[in-house]
């Protein structure tokens, strides 16, 4: 029995070209992933799952813009554009994506009070998710990450999958990042730093 599992980070409409936080050439990266999908024994999806008032949307704070920061009690945080609600086209997975033998969706950033960037913590680092319990519970010890966006919802994934005792690589081929104020670069450093391998 493999102890191998796929873990597809948020492909969805609002972080590919059109949608509300773009990233750039998301999409391309839709026909590699359905080929690990397939080529995967184990699949889990991660959903970006926001409430329309969320506290990491710029639109909830007066006098603040999508991408400035602010202090949350968890630390600082990135104000986003409004992104991913709940039951919206945006937060839909991308129609061409070829899900149908995921064997669980994690829905994430759903506690209007706290975002959600890795598929194991809430921003806060200690708020778990139950991704971490269901692999161990399966025997699933090894993880490969693909998705949106490298240096966000990807990289702090795959930092505390290592965290978490996992073994972890992430196919930057399968990934696309947004590279906001030097992210991408400081991101890299980090996730070879935590022990991630990156392929």
């Amino acid at each position: 029995m493999t102890s191998e599992a796929l873990i597809v980070i948020d492909l969805q409409n609002d972080f590919c070209p059109g949608g509300a936080l773009a990233v750039q050439d998301g999409d391309a990266i839709v026909p590699l992933v359905n080929t690990l999908i397939t080529e995967a024994d184990h699949v889990v999806l991660t959903q970006d799952w926001h409430p329309a008032d969320h506290s990491s949307f710029a639109s909830s704070h007066e006098d603040k813009a999508p991408y400035d920061t602010i202090q949350m009690p968890y630390g600082p945080q990135t104000l986003w554009p409004d992104h991913c609600i709940q039951g919206s086209e945006g937060a839909g997975f991308h129609a061409d994506l070829d899900w149908t033998n995921a064997e669980l969706v994690i829905r994430k950033g759903f506690r209007a009070s706290v975002d959600s960037y890795s598929a194991f913590f809430e921003n806060d680092h200690t708020t778990p998710t139950g991704l971490a319990g269901y692999l161990r519970e399966r025997g699933l010890t090894t993880l490969t990450l693909c998705g949106l966006a490298t240096d966000f919802c990807v990289a702090y994934s795959a930092i505390d999958a290592v965290k978490q005792g996992f073994a972890v690589r992430v196919r930057l081929d399968a990934c696309r990042g947004i590279d906001l104020s030097g992210s991408m670069a400081f991101m890299m450093d980090e996730m070879r730093g935590a022990g991630v391998v990156l392929a």
